[in-house]
């Protein structure tokens, strides 16, 4: 049995640290681990990529891709997490389920630019269930409309011309 007065830290779990800039006895004294005279012996030095005035690699590679300005984020919902929580009763399956329905129900935290659906891991089995989402897979339209629900997705609907 061990006593409160023999409590020890395990060897190695707790290092000392480095005492720099404490005479030349102890090994880190004068310049303190920094070399010898110059820029990088004082604060603020920004040349890790400075070649003297060549021009640094990163800027010689090729540049790749392509930045799309105008990216959409999407709250990407599985099938088997609206069916726990219209199993649950938080979600009414007899009302349209579109964003602010999972929003109320807690499903998602926030409507981003617009919802998703995907099959997910389990089966979908609610019954006649109705969708006004963005986008939905085809697994997960087949999943809805096999039981009778339906899926409407506005911005997938070609816009006509005024």
């Amino acid at each position: 049995m061990t006593r409160l007065n023999e409590l020890r830290d395990n060897p190695g779990s707790a290092k000392t640290r480095m005492r720099i800039g404490r005479g030349i006895g102890s090994g880190m004294g004068k310049t303190g681990g920094r070399g010898g005279k110059g820029q990088t012996a004082r604060s603020g030095v920004a040349i890790n990529g400075f070649e003297g005035g060549q021009m640094p690699l990163h800027m010689r590679m090729p540049k790749r891709g392509f930045n799309v300005p105008n990216v959409k984020s999407y709250n990407a919902v599985r099938l088997d997490r609206i069916q726990d929580y219209i199993d649950s009763g938080k979600l009414d399956h007899k009302l349209v389920i579109d964003a602010e329905a999972l929003i109320k129900a807690g499903v998602i935290r926030r409507a981003l630019d617009g919802v998703r659906l995907v099959l997910g891991a389990t089966e979908f089995k609610a019954k006649k269930v109705t969708f006004n989402v963005y986008h939905a897979s085809k697994g997960a339209i087949a999943a809805i409309e096999a039981l009778g629900g339906k899926v409407d997705m506005p911005a997938a609907e070609p816009k006509a011309d005024a």
